[in-house]
C-alpha cells in the first residue's frame, strides 16, 4: 500500500526509471472501465459482484469521507501475479533508520518499488552485500497521488479486489487519501495519515454499510492485527533502546549481535504465544520468520503517527474537510515543526515534550 515513485520523478538510475514507466504503462493499458466489465457477458458473476462493491465503496469514499471524486478506481485491471509491485526496504544492522532514495517530485522515500519480483530481489542482494538488512515484500496497490487521473486514474486491481469487504474499503480509503495530502521526504507522515484515514473511514463504512456478519468477521481479523502491531511496536522500542545505548557505550559487534538476537528470539516466542489464541490463523508467519531491522522500521512508518492523526480528527470535530485542512497545514511545516506538532497531538502520557500544537495547525 505504499506510494510508488513513478517516472513522474526524475531518477539517475535509468534502469529503475525504465521499469517504472513500462510497468505502469502496461498496468494502465490492461485496465478497462468497471461499467465495461459489467456489460461484458464474459465477466463472471463473482467478479461482477465484486466490481459493484467497488463502485459502492467508491461512492461512499466521496460522499461520506470527502475523498477525491475523480477517475481513480473507476477502472479494473486483471493481473497475472499476486502483487502489483514488490517493495525493497533496507536498514543498517544497528539502526531502525531506513535507507532512502530521492526523486525530484516526491522527494526522498524509504523504499523502492519494482513491477518484477526478480528486479526487487536483485536490488536486495546488492544492498545486503553492502552490509544492510533488507526486506522485500509484495504490495497489492499503490497510489500515483492523482497524477495519472488524466490517463484514467489508479485502477482497481485483481491483487486486492477479493479482499473481505472491510479490508477492501480500508485499502481504497488508504490509497485515495494519498491524493489528499502528501509531504515530500516524510514517509512516516504520509503512511500514518493514510493509515488513520483507512481506520477511521473503515470504521464508518462498517457501521453504515456492512452486515452484522461482515462486522463480526472484520472484528476478529482487526483484533489480531492490533495485537500483532502492538507486538511489533514493543519490539521496535526494545531495539531502539539497544541501538541508542550502543551509540553511547559502543558494544563490540559480537555483543551487540547477541543482545539483538535475544530481542528477535523473544519477539518470535511472543508471536507464537499470541498466535496460539488465534484458532490456527497464521497470516503473519512468513513476516515474523524474516523480520529484521528493515521490516520492523517499514512497519513502523505505517503506525508511528496514527494516534496523533486520530486525535487531530477528534479535535476537528470529526469533520473530514476540517481534518484534511489541518493535515495540509502540517504538511506545509518544516520537518522539525511537523514532528513537534505531531508529538503534541499524540494522546496519553509520554516522555516527549507535548507542547501545544495549536500554533502550528491554525
Amino acid at each position: 500500500m505504499l506510494l510508488l515513485p513513478l517516472a513522474l520523478s526524475a531518477c539517475a538510475d535509468v534502469g529503475y526509471l525504465a521499469q517504472s514507466v513500462a510497468g505502469h504503462v502496461k498496468l494502465m493499458a490492461a485496465a478497462r472501465t468497471i461499467d465495461d466489465w459489467l456489460a461484458d457477458p464474459a465477466t463472471l458473476p463473482a467478479l461482477q459482484q465484486r466490481l459493484r462493491r467497488v463502485q459502492s465503496v467508491r461512492r461512499f469514499a466521496v460522499a461520506d469521507l470527502q475523498l477525491p471524486d475523480n477517475a481513480s478506481y473507476q477502472r479494473y485491471a486483471a493481473l497475472d501475479r499476486p502483487y502489483v509491485v514488490w517493495n525493497v526496504v533496507a536498514a543498517p544492522a544497528d539502526s531502525l533508520t531506513l535507507k532512502t532514495w530521492c526523486f525530484v517530485v516526491v522527494g526522498c522515500v524509504a523504499y523502492r518499488g519494482y513491477f518484477a519480483q526478480a528486479h526487487a530481489r536483485a536490488l536486495a542482494a546488492q544492498l545486503q552485500a553492502q552490509g544492510l538488512e533488507v526486506s522485500v515484500y509484495g504490495v497489492p496497490a499503490y497510489s500515483t497521488l492523482g497524477w495519472s487521473n488524466w490517463l484514467g486514474g489508479d485502477p482497481m486491481l485483481s491483487t486486492f479486489i477479493n479482499y473481505p469487504d472491510g479490508e477492501l474499503a480500508r485499502l481504497m480509503f488508504h490509497e485515495l487519501s494519498h491524493q489528499v495530502v502528501f509531504a515530500p521526504d516524510d514517509t512516516a507522515f504520509n503512511e500514518s495519515f493514510a493509515t488513520a484515514v483507512e481506520r477511521l473511514g473503515g470504521a464508518r463504512w462498517l457501521a453504515q454499510q456492512a452486515t452484522v456478519q461482515q462486522r463480526e468477521v472484520f472484528a476478529v481479523f482487526d483484533a489480531r492485527r492490533i495485537q500483532f502491531r502492538d507486538l511489533t511496536r514493543r519490539t521496535r522500542q526494545k531495539l531502539l533502546q539497544i541501538y541508542q545505548e550502543n551509540s553511547r557505550t559502543a558494544h563490540t559487534q559480537q555483543a551487540l549481535k547477541a543482545i539483538k538476537n535475544k530481542v528477535f528470539s523473544d519477539f518470535r516466542a511472543d508471536y507464537a504465544r499470541l498466535k496460539s489464541g488465534w484458532d490456527g490463523y497464521s497470516g503473519y508467519d512468513d513476516w515474523v520468520a524474516q523480520a529484521n531491522n528493515a521490516a520492523l522500521a517499514a512497519q513502523g512508518s505505517y503506525d508511528e503517527w496514527v494516534p496523533a492523526f486520530e486525535a487531530l480528527f477528534a479535535r476537528e470535530g470529526r469533520d473530514w474537510r476540517r481534518f484534511y485542512d489541518a493535515v495540509r497545514r502540517l504538511a506545509q511545516l518544516d520537518a522539525q515543526q511537523r514532528q513537534l506538532a505531531l508529538q503534541a497531538l499524540a494522546p496519553g502520557p509520554s516522555g516527549r515534550d507535548r507542547g501545544d500544537s495549536q500554533a502550528f495547525l491554525r
